[in-house]
């Protein structure tokens, strides 16, 4: 009954296999046995340009992100996350913070930002249209709740995910991940996994 249903992931991982890859695996694996479409953007194979803030893309009103003036693979992954219907947004911690490779994504999500020069708030496009659904990823050498009061990615994922148009329902986040270069992704984190994912669909 989901199989119109798409689901858009975008990770910002480094590590191909890494926590974060395990992470979406899981959730993409139990969206898949719910007959759901989805797709997997890896970030880290992606040419995206860093946004030079220019602000033309905020110059004009709407509810539609304005086009960007550089043209790469942003151009695309916007079309992609205007026709999913929900979201997994992924990022480890990497020195206190999302991957450089996520931070540079979601600069360029500037699109859906309406600020014309001389306005001194900006306004989100997506801000009063309907909701959409995201699940966020996460992992840290922290601890669970350390983790997430100490470092700023949980709240980046949010922020990314409030410009696109989408509330979160949950976070899947690994904690303690830095004692082996080959951890394996824990079986309540699977389990969690399966829990977020019928709350997206």
């Amino acid at each position: 009954m989901n199989e119109n249903k798409k689901v858009l992931i975008i990770n910002g991982s480094y590590r191909d296999n890494g926590i974060t890859d395990q992470s979406v695996h899981a959730v993409s694996n139990a969206l898949e046995d719910l007959g759901v479409d989805i797709e997997i953007i890896q970030l880290r194979d992606r040419e995206i340009h860093f946004c030079l803030n220019c602000r033309e893309c905020m110059q004009k009103s709407g509810i539609t992100p304005e086009p960007c003036v550089q043209r790469d693979a942003m151009e695309a992954i916007v079309a992609k996350i205007e026709a999913a219907d929900t979201y997994v947004l992924a990022a480890p911690t990497n020195l206190g913070s999302a991957t450089a490779i996520f931070k540079r994504f979601m600069e360029r999500l500037a699109v859906y930002v309406y600020w014309p020069w001389g306005v001194m708030v900006p306004k989100y496009r997506k801000e009063n249209e309907a909701r959409k659904k995201a699940i966020l990823i996460t992992s840290s050498a922290a601890p669970g709740l350390l983790g997430r009061w100490l470092y700023g990615t949980t709240r980046q994922l949010k922020y990314t995910a409030k410009i696109i148009g989408a509330d979160p329902v949950g976070t899947l986040y690994s904690g303690f991940i830095a004692g082996d270069a080959h951890s394996a992704l824990p079986a309540s984190t699977q389990k969690k996994a399966l829990s977020l994912v019928k709350k997206l669909i």
